[in-house]
């Protein structure tokens, strides 16, 4: 943005400063003038004969003194404001490197805690976001870049060998292809889900975690029954505010990880929702394989998965957990993945829990709903 050219505030400190000083001075001076031209004590000073008198023989000694307060307050204003300043200088600075592009640097402001140290320690938080998130974002478009390119590959390579073997039966490379971009149209829904819910675009709604858990076991029970995984629920009314599709999303993203990546057969998975004064939980728990906590760490990640996940038949995109949580950071809430010490892996989620005049408002509604 142009703007016109100012005064810089060091200079402008300086005046102010120079000009408190000449006024203060001026004030004593006055003062002294009004004492002695009273007689308060005459003789001490000067010989005063009268008001003339005392005006010719004080009014070149103010004018000294105001002289060399002026000369005083604008030298002492001037170091004293560049001292003051020199930190906001550095920020400055680091401002100026920040938008270059260069997130890497930090002011670090010595000395003890004031505004100017307070806004400098925030501006370095500020940068530590942004470069972690710069750092994510590249990652995720590499990691995204290179899971869109590999069905892209492998539809390319089966178109190829059809063309080149133009008797080969097109029902095996139909069936393929449908398979791969079947793959390829998951993950751009994935993306753009992740991307839906890191913008936060939607109008927040009552919601009850437990029933939305119900919904998803029920959506998913036959897929644990064919992987021999049993399912057990258990737990209280959840009420919380935000997205019902989002958090059904998430629900669901949590109960089919933990049917799909269990043991190979007599597998259990574990769904409990619990309500507190603050917040409310959602806790999926699954039998499995014995995780390392470095591992754990890491799946919450886009495109990170488990040691073995890549190699069964519902791998998936690796975004599941990547958008639970950011389904959860959209709520303003906490995720947190835990390794079993039995093997498997527990997913708590916790959510600010609904007002209590809301959630009252809501069971009224559903319990006067018609056809109940």
């Amino acid at each position: 943005m142009d703007r016109a050219p100012g005064l810089s505030v060091r200079l402008k400190l300086t005046l102010s400063y120079a000009g408190f000083v000449l006024l203060a001075g001026a004030v004593l001076l006055a003062a002294g003038y009004f004492s002695l031209s009273r007689g308060v004590h005459p003789g001490v000073l000067f010989v005063v004969r009268s008001h003339a008198d005392l005006l010719r023989n004080f009014a070149p000694i103010a004018a000294a003194v105001l002289t060399f307060l002026l000369v005083f307050g604008l030298l002492g204003g001037w170091f004293l404001a560049g001292r003051m300043l020199a930190p906001l200088t550095r920020i400055t600075d680091a401002t100026r490197i920040a938008a270059t592009g260069s997130l890497s640097h930090r002011i670090r402001l010595p000395g003890r805690n004031d505004e100017f140290r307070e806004l400098a320690d925030a501006f370095d938080t500020m940068l530590a976001r942004l470069d972690a998130h710069v750092t994510e974002q590249q990652r995720f478009a590499t990691n995204a870049s290179h899971e869109l390119r590999t069905p892209l590959a492998v539809t390319q390579t089966l178109l190829d060998v059809a063309r080149n073997d133009p008797n080969r039966s097109n029902g095996e490379l139909v069936n393929r292809l449908h398979v791969v971009n079947t793959r390829a149209i998951d993950l751009t829904e994935a993306l753009l889900l992740l991307s839906r819910a890191d913008q936060r675009s939607f109008v927040p709604e009552h919601a009850d975690l437990s029933l939305l858990a119900e919904e998803a076991t029920e959506t998913l029970l036959p897929l644990a029954e064919q992987r021999g995984v049993t399912i057990e629920t258990s737990g209280d009314a959840t009420p919380t505010i935000g997205s019902p599709a989002l958090l059904q999303q998430l629900t669901m993203n949590l109960v089919h990880n933990a049917i799909v990546h269990n043991r190979p057969e007599h597998g259990t998975v574990w769904v409990t929702t619990s309500a507190h004064p603050k917040h409310v939980m959602l806790t999926v728990e699954n039998t499995g394989e014995k995780l390392t906590p470095q591992l754990v760490g890491t799946l919450d990640e886009p495109f990170q998965r488990g040691s073995r996940r890549v190699h069964t038949d519902h791998a998936g995109a690796g975004l599941g957990l990547a958008i639970v949580k950011s389904i959860t950071q959209a709520h303003d809430g906490t995720l947190t993945l835990t390794p079993r010490a039995d093997g498997g892996l527990c997913v708590t989620v916790q959510l600010p829990a609904a007002p209590p005049h809301l959630a009252d408002a809501r069971f009224d509604r559903d319990l006067n709903r018609p056809g109940d």
